[in-house]
Formats: structure tokens, C-alpha cells, sequence
């Protein structure tokens, strides 16, 4: 079976976030179920740079503006047909942002272009698997040409745009109305995409559940559970031979579960590299500063932690008012809070491989890296209880440590209070040696692969060819 991915990022090509690991990582894994994936990518700098022997498919004299053609080549071990269009997608840096920081003014044609191209694309494939609302006029142009998985990585960013977008789509006027793309009087890419898909998944079933209450759908509850029966959570996973402690070249020490004891190693340079002193346990806070990812939720709680004498490393970007918070705890806590504004893989890695836990207080998750990112590197995260978070962690609970099933802790309700709580609880079990070492046993040996998740997409797309 042959399945078209369209998305606008992949790793290592460009990331900005999850969304690009994932579809980095998922082709290598669906591999092993049989099932070859190409990926759609639009033609940025960085991409077509990355292209080996890429080879023009499709060509178009104009498409939205401007010279395009589609270029089949492979680079990283991925197969991959690129969108080259450089009126479109020429321009270095952020693939969504310009230099001012705010989004492009023709973003909502660049990816309406993506979906146009995907369409023009699918001939051969057996399956248009479309990621997030960048993808997703996808199927509003196939129109049932192909069988059509959506999958929503983050529900929050919708792509919604006024009306007067709607005649430059060179879609059938029929296109614009409840039963399509259209959203509360406008555009809307994300909703086209739930509603043209034979099947909908996003990222854990937790989060499938969440996003059909009115609490956690964002104003597409009532879709959701109209498309219910499409509607499934499959998890995401990582590439573990691309996060191995035991390989990682980012670590000052690489460890495993057989020989954990070099973390100490890694702790000692985090501790250098973020300007803290001794103290006890080590907390890293690493991704957006923003309100989603609860960073505020740290700062307040910040307190609590420093009475257990903990240490906090804080590595992101975002928000600028949050970023100034990070840096004024930094200030006023010096060898106690250390803070890093701006985005350092290499750093972060470390990270994961010399903090004791790693903090993820997101206000809702659809399904969260860091988690899993911290558990692979053998520093059991402390995690809001939702979305992902909820199905990817084991609370220390009296039950699970019992069992000696713990890999980290939970919290709820996202509160400043109910985190300090959870700060707390964490505390005790670093300083109960015995207990800590089994729960980074635990998280050291948690299955945080993509082989059962593969599976399941598998299963998916077979059911949906079949059917």
C-alpha cells in the first residue's frame, strides 16, 4: 500500500514543533507494516536544498501567482515530492512567520496551495494522509478522489480566514457551506478538513475524547461528535534510534537502562550550562513559553519548589511577557533558576539527560513530546492529567508504586497549587533513594516507540482501503 503524507514540516528537513517529528518518524515506522509513505512538503529553502534528484512530476504555468511544479526526489531516508513554488515558499527562516514575527499575509494561499497540489499529487496512492489545518483543503480539492485520513495535531490552530478568501480557491461554489469548508461565515481549513475525511485521528485517545465536549473542542465539539464513529486517538511515538541516550552525542555521558548511573555526568554540565548551584532535585521546564504549555503555572509555583531546594532550568521561547517572567526568576533566584530564551536541540537533549524530571504542566495536550522525550532519557516527567499526558505517564500513586509501575506524576486540576502539590510529592520520592531509582527504571523502560502506534495506522488505512 502506497499512502501520500502532506504536511507542512518534517524532520530534519524544518521544524517548528511536534508536528514535523512526527511526520519524520512515521514513514520509517509504517515501513516495517508494509506500508511505503512519500511525504508532501511545500518547497522551502531548506528543503529543496536537502533534495536529491529531485525530478519535476507536475508543472503548472501558474498556480496562485506564480510559476509551480512538483519534484519527486528522496533525501534522509524519505521519500518525498516537493512544492516548488518561490513566490510561495522562497523565503528563509520560519515557515510560517516573518521577520516581524507575525504570520505571512498570503499564508492562508500558500497552504491552500499545498492542498491543490496534494490532490494533483495523489494519483497512484492508495491513501492522502493530511496533517493539521496546513493540509487541509486536501480534500476539498481530491472530492473523493482518494480515501482521506486527517489527523489534528493541535486543535487550537484552525486556520480560519474571512470569506473573501473563498472565490480565489478555484473551488465549486458548492464548496463554501456548512457541508464543506465553510466556518462561522468564513473559511475554515481545519473544518474542511474534519469534515472531508473518511477518517479523522489525532494524537491520543484521551485527546479524542476531549476535543468532543464543548470544554476542549474550540468550536468544533459539534462536528466531532456528529463524525464520531471516524473519529480515534492513536498515540504518537518517537524514533528511538534518533533519542538513544545511549548514543546521543548531545549527552556529556550516554547512559541506558543497564548502566544509569552516568546521568550524574549530564546533571553536573546542565548545571554549568543554566548557571545553578547544588541544591536538590533538578527540574527542567523545555518548549514554548506559552499559555498552553503552562510555564505560568511554573513561575507561581516556582515557591514551592525552591522550599523542597529544588533547581529549575527553563529552555524555550514564545511569549514575550512570559519570556521577561523566565528571565526575572532567573535574576532573582540566581544559582537557583536558570534560563535560556530561544530554542537549542542540542541543549535540550542534555536536558533530558541530566534534569531529574522534567515539568509539563500544558493546560491541555493533545499528546506532548517532552513526556516522552523525558522518559526516554530516564527523567520522569511531572504532567498535567490530560490529553496525552494522561495516557503516557503512570502517577506515583500508593497503587503504582506498590507495583512498581510509576514513571512519573500526575497533577490536576493545570493550577498553580495543584503543581506545587505535585512539586512536592516529587520532592519526597527524589529524597526516598530506593523509590527514585525504580521510577527511573521505569521510565527508562517505557515503550515509547512508534511500533505499536504503527500498527495501528496500519490497521487504519488497510481497514479504510478494504472497506
Amino acid at each position: 500500500m502506497r499512502v501520500l503524507a502532506v504536511a507542512s514540516e518534517c524532520f530534519p528537513l524544518v521544524k517548528t514543533g511536534g508536528l514535523a517529528d512526527v511526520v519524520g518518524a512515521l514513514p520509517g515506522a509504517l515501513a516495517a507494516e508494509g506500508i511505503g509513505v512519500t511525504t508532501l512538503l511545500p518547497g522551502y529553502p531548506a528543503v529543496l536544498s536537502a533534495l536529491e534528484g529531485g525530478e519535476a512530476v507536475r508543472e503548472w504555468p501558474e498556480l496562485f501567482g506564480g510559476p509551480a511544479r512538483l519534484l519527486r526526489g528522496a533525501t534522509a531516508g524519505l521519500d518525498l515530492i516537493v512544492l516548488e513554488a518561490a513566490h510561495l515558499y522562497g523565503r528563509p527562516g520560519n515557515p510560517y512567520l516573518g521577520p516581524d514575527g507575525q504570520d505571512w499575509a498570503d499564508n492562508p494561499i500558500r497552504f491552500a496551495a499545498l492542498g491543490r497540489a496534494a490532490a494533483e499529487a495523489a494519483e497512484g496512492f492508495g491513501i492522502v494522509h493530511a496533517h493539521d489545518w496546513q493540509a487541509g483543503l486536501a480534500g476539498a480539492y481530491l472530492r473523493g478522489a482518494r480515501p482521506l485520513v486527517f489527523t489534528i495535531h493541535n486543535l487550537a490552530f484552525q486556520g480560519r480566514y474571512p470569506a473573501e478568501l473563498f472565490p480565489r480557491l478555484g473551488l465549486p461554489a458548492e464548496a463554501f457551506a456548512v457541508e464543506g469548508l465553510e466556518y462561522f461565515g468564513g473559511v475554515g481549513f481545519l473544518k474542511a478538513g474534519l469534515h472531508y475525511a473518511d477518517r479523522i485521528t489525532t494524537v491520543s485517545p484521551t485527546y479524542a475524547a476531549e476535543i468532543r465536549t464543548p470544554e476542549g473542542g474550540m468550536g468544533l465539539d459539534g462536528l466531532l461528535r456528529h463524525r464520531a464513529a471516524a473519529v480515534s486517538g492513536i498515540l504518537n511515538g518517537l524514533d528511538t534510534a534518533e533519542w538513544n541516550p545511549a548514543t546521543d552525542q548531545h549527552l556529556a555521558a550516554r547512559f541506558s537502562l543497564a548502566e544509569p548511573e552516568a546521568r550524574a555526568a549530564n546533571r553536573a554540565v546542565l548545571q554549568a550550562r543554566f548557571g545553578l548551584g547544588e541544591g536538590g532535585p533538578l527540574f527542567l521546564f523545555v518548549g514554548r513559553l506559552a499559555w498552553q504549555k503552562g510555564i505560568d503555572l511554573v513561575l507561581d509555583a516556582l515557591p514551592a519548589l525552591l522550599a523542597e531546594g529544588g533547581l529549575l532550568a527553563i529552555l524555550g521561547t514564545g511569549d514575550r511577557a512570559l519570556e521577561a517572567r523566565c528571565r526575572e526568576a532567573a535574576a532573582v533566584n540566581p544559582g537557583r533558576v536558570g534560563a535560556v530564551i530561544g530554542f537549542d536541540e542540542g541543549l535540550a537533549r542534555l536536558g533530558y539527560g541530566g534534569a531529574d524530571a522534567v515539568l509539563v504542566p500544558s493546560r491541555f495536550e493533545p499528546c506532548g513530546l517532552a513526556q516522552l522525550c523525558a522518559l526516554r532519557y530516564g527523567a520522569p516527567p511531572v504532567v498535567t492529567r490530560v490529553g496525552g499526558l494522561a495516557d503516557t505517564v503512570i502517577d506515583a500513586n500508593e497503587a503504582a508504586l506498590a507495583a512498581g509501575a510509576a514513571t512519573g506524576v500526575q497533577f490536576a486540576p493545570p493550577s498553580a497549587e495543584a503543581l506545587a502539590g505535585a512539586l512536592r510529592r516529587t520532592a519526597a520520592l527524589w529524597r526516598d533513594s530506593p523509590a527514585w531509582a525504580a521510577m527511573r527504571r521505569n521510565a527508562l523502560a517505557a515503550d515509547v516507540s512508534w511500533a505499536r502506534s504503527a500498527g495501528r495506522y496500519a490497521d487504519l488505512f488497510k481497514d479504510l482501503v478494504n472497506g
